[in-house]
């Protein structure tokens, strides 16, 4: 090809890239505004309307709200939201407004269709691996909402979809474990916990643990694991003994030394429920 076609065509695509770019820019913006006034609930709710509106979304629900993150990634909030705006153009039936909020990250409103609302979640489940396949690392982590009736619910669940993102950023690291959780997947103990920040845990752990939670004493870790046992096996005595090949006063004495410590009394059903929360959060 001649250099002068050459040069030519080079010309006609980036005169067409300015204009997607363009394009793309001019969506962004109404996104980003109807983001940060999501964001900020004590903005109020009479200006949403206007800003979904202007996103080309409706004014009225129900919508699912989308957050993703690459975590401390160089480059992770823009490749997060390259990937979140990828796969949502596959979503076929439903608009969105997808921006990059200032608390970072990535986040999307989608307009969920009607008919079938709860579908929204199940879609996006399938359709998260294509971006494993695509890019290994550029797979983010995602959280996604409940839905959400009308505008006035877009800030609680913008709240519920970061809870969802910490959960998926928590266990999406081990194997066979989703890095797109959902708000309705959080149905036990442990996955609830999952979405709390460490450092919440951490502080919950410990002063529910008390002394307990210094578990680089030999004697603490030996008190932990009975007590783990104990509460795994119903807080039943013998079979606590059975599992631990201990006698059954010993598995009394371990536990009479547990409540000592935490000042809990594991005969009532409210304390069980408290160390096991904090064994969980260790």
């Amino acid at each position: 090809m001649p250099p002068r076609m050459v040069h030519e065509t080079a010309e006609v695509f980036a005169q067409y890239r300015q204009r997607v770019l363009g394009r793309e820019a001019a969506v962004r913006g109404p996104a980003t505004e109807l983001l940060a006034l999501i964001d900020a609930p004590g903005s109020g709710f009479a200006p949403l309307p206007a800003a979904l509106r202007a996103c080309g979304l409706p004014d009225q629900g129900p919508y699912t709200v989308v957050t993703v993150s690459l975590g401390a990634e160089e480059g992770g909030a823009e490749r997060g939201a390259g990937a979140l705006e990828e796969v949502l153009r596959h979503l076929t039936g439903h608009r969105f407004a997808a921006a990059r909020p200032a608390r970072g990250g990535a986040a999307a409103v989608i307009a969920a269709d009607s008919a079938s609302p709860e579908a929204v979640a199940s879609a996006l489940k399938d359709l998260w691996p294509a971006l494993h396949a695509c890019d290994e690392a550029a797979l983010p982590y995602g959280g996604v909402s409940a839905l959400a009736a009308g505008p006035q619910e877009l800030n609680g669940a913008l709240v519920q979809a970061r809870y969802a993102l910490t959960a998926a950023g928590r266990t999406g690291g081990t194997e066979g474990a989703a890095k797109l959780v959902a708000i309705e997947d959080l149905t036990t103990l442990g996955a609830l916990l999952a979405g709390v920040p460490d450092d919440v845990r951490t502080a919950f752990g410990r002063h529910a643990l008390g002394p307990l939670a210094d578990d680089t004493n030999p004697s603490h870790r030996m008190l932990l694991e009975t007590l783990d046992t104990f509460l795994a096996h119903n807080g039943s005595w013998a079979r606590t003994a059975e599992a631990m090949r201990l006698h059954v006063n010993t598995v009394h004495y371990r536990i009479g030394r547990v409540e000592l410590f935490t000042g809990r009394d594991l005969g009532r059903l409210e304390h069980k429920l408290d160390l096991k929360t904090a064994l969980l959060c260790r």
